[in-house]
């Protein structure tokens, strides 16, 4: 998957205004995750039903609304 392969999967749904997929910072490899910026939340919507549990490239696609990170350590 490439980040422009992945924009072009979602802009299917709607309006993207950004595309990333996450790298490990020392092997270069992807991490298996990326996150997607759609300008109308709607078009997010959509795409999270239409895309979540899809298979695309052989793995099952895990769409949802991204989370805050949240600190574990207290």
């Amino acid at each position: 998957m490439t980040e422009g392969k992945l924009n072009e999967l979602f802009s299917a749904h709607g309006a993207v205004t950004s595309a990333k997929i996450i790298m490990d910072q020392y092997s270069g490899n992807s991490k298996g995750f990326g996150f997607i910026e759609m300008k109308e939340r709607s078009d997010a919507d959509k795409a999270i039903s239409d895309l979540n549990g899809k298979n695309i490239l052989n793995r099952e696609m895990k769409v949802n609304i991204a989370k805050p990170k949240t600190n574990n350590w207290n």
